[in-house]
């Protein structure tokens, strides 16, 4: 899939972006390596630590299907500047794509694309093989 289509599912997504507080809206476009695609977009909430961003709708989305292997995330939001993951969005990816390629835009249609290990260079990992009882 080529960045133009990612970036107009992102767009398409953050249409349904639940934002009544922020009146910011975000969208996320989330390709696995199997070519498959997830969407999510912004949820709010009354209580702000209940929000659910974009990007974790979709990786939920993503895992509940069982694809797990993540190449490409897309981002598109609702303001002028380029839109990028918060730090637990960023936790979150790296627990299932460390090697994950964000392509991030802004409102004039440009894009930035960074490797996740640029934007949360101290990932928190655990290996499972590894936790004894």
């Amino acid at each position: 899939m080529d960045k133009s289509e990612l970036i107009r599912l992102a767009r398409e997504a953050s249409k349904k972006a639940y934002c009544p507080y922020s009146n910011f809206s975000v969208g996320a476009a989330l390709i696995s390596r199997q070519g498959q695609v997830y969407t999510g977009a912004n949820v709010e909430n009354a209580s702000y630590g209940l929000t659910i961003c974009a990007e974790r709708a979709a990786v939920v989305k993503a895992v509940n299907a069982g694809d797990m292997e993540l190449d490409t995330l897309c981002l598109c939001g609702s303001g002028e500047e380029y839109i990028y993951p918060c730090g637990a969005c960023l936790q979150v990816l790296a627990e299932f794509a460390p090697d994950l390629k964000v392509i991030v835009t802004d409102r004039r249609g440009n894009l930035r694309e960074h490797q996740l290990i640029e934007l949360l260079p101290f990932q928190f990992q655990f290996n499972v093989e590894e936790k004894t009882l």
